[in-house]
């Protein structure tokens, strides 16, 4: 009685569950951009050229359980059955060529979706810096001389060529609806090249577990018209926060769930110096931001 009650249950259960899922956002499959467009094509490409094995032998499985199974006498037993060419020909052949088509297509894509190639386009590139801090990301905008906190605003059909670095603990930034993640790694810089196809808000994260703020260490990335992103440029150059090295060494502290910030006055080569923060002398000539006291790195140099 418990057994029949336990798979009556069980075939309720399971399709009600998957009636969860309609409501998740599968961010990959709805891109916004030129990067995320090819990933999807990827994806999915690649996913149905394994389900070409894939589905023939699950049913294939379930046929011969269901053909040879013990109370099935009109099966035919064959115990001295052993080989057989066609067989052995289609089981190889198929694979072999799902194999060499799958890697000639990663082959192109490797090269084609490189996060270190610039994006051709009719219109100058936005550059922007980022840095990974605990637990916040700061986007520096150089051409600008402005930076934000949490909200990386960006002009749609441009564009956007990323430096991402961290300032301790290894990050990795990814907006999925835009395409590839990168990882931001402390005394590096790694490069990421991204374009918005249309105007919107998308979820940025770090997908990446980085320790306790991990779980709040997100942003939005907004995608607006040209005329937009000029006039939010002018608003945060009238900001009254401005971003020197005493209000980074203030704003690297670890920290969670910080309220969104605009910065001007940016200090020049802020972002290298960052990089080059374990460095003696970084590769501007200005001598490296000094370790927060009571750091490892701070202690070290003590030593």
């Amino acid at each position: 009685m418990m057994k029949r009650s336990v798979i009556a249950a069980t075939r309720v259960l399971c399709p009600l569950s998957l009636l969860l899922l309609g409501g998740c956002s599968i961010e990959l499959f709805n891109p916004k951009g030129d990067i995320g467009q090819e990933e999807k094509f990827l994806i999915l490409t690649a996913l149905g050229a394994m389900l070409l094995v894939v589905i023939p032998v699950i049913l294939l499985t379930l046929y011969f359980a269901w053909r040879y199974r013990e109370s099935n006498t009109k099966a035919d037993y064959a115990p001295d059955w052993a080989h057989s060419t066609s067989i052995e020909v289609v089981v190889w052949t198929i694979p072999c060529i799902i194999v060499v088509f799958l890697a000639g297509l990663i082959w192109r894509t490797t090269h084609s979706l490189d996060p270190y190639r610039k994006l051709q386009a009719n219109v100058a590139p936005v550059r922007v810096e980022v840095v990974a801090l605990n637990w916040k990301w700061l986007f520096i905008y150089p051409d600008y001389g402005v930076a934000s906190v949490n909200r990386l605003t960006i002009p749609a059909n441009t564009p956007i060529d990323f430096r991402l670095t961290s300032e301790s603990i290894m990050n990795s930034f990814f907006i999925p609806q835009l395409g590839s993640q990168i990882y931001a790694m402390a005394g590096m810089q790694t490069q990421l090249h991204l374009i918005a196809s249309s105007t919107g808000t998308y979820a940025g994260l770090s997908s990446a577990f980085s320790g306790p703020g991990f779980s709040d260490m997100h942003f939005d990335a907004v995608a607006t018209t040209r005329a937009a992103f000029d006039a939010w440029i002018q608003q945060a150059r009238a900001s009254r926060l401005t971003l020197d090295r005493n209000t980074y060494r203030s704003l690297e502290q670890p920290s969670v769930k910080n309220p969104v910030a605009v910065y001007t006055g940016v200090a020049a080569g802020l972002f290298d110096d960052v990089v080059n923060q374990y460095m003696q002398v970084s590769d501007s000539g200005v001598k490296p931001l000094a370790p927060p006291p009571g750091s490892r790195t701070a202690d070290k140099t003590a030593e």
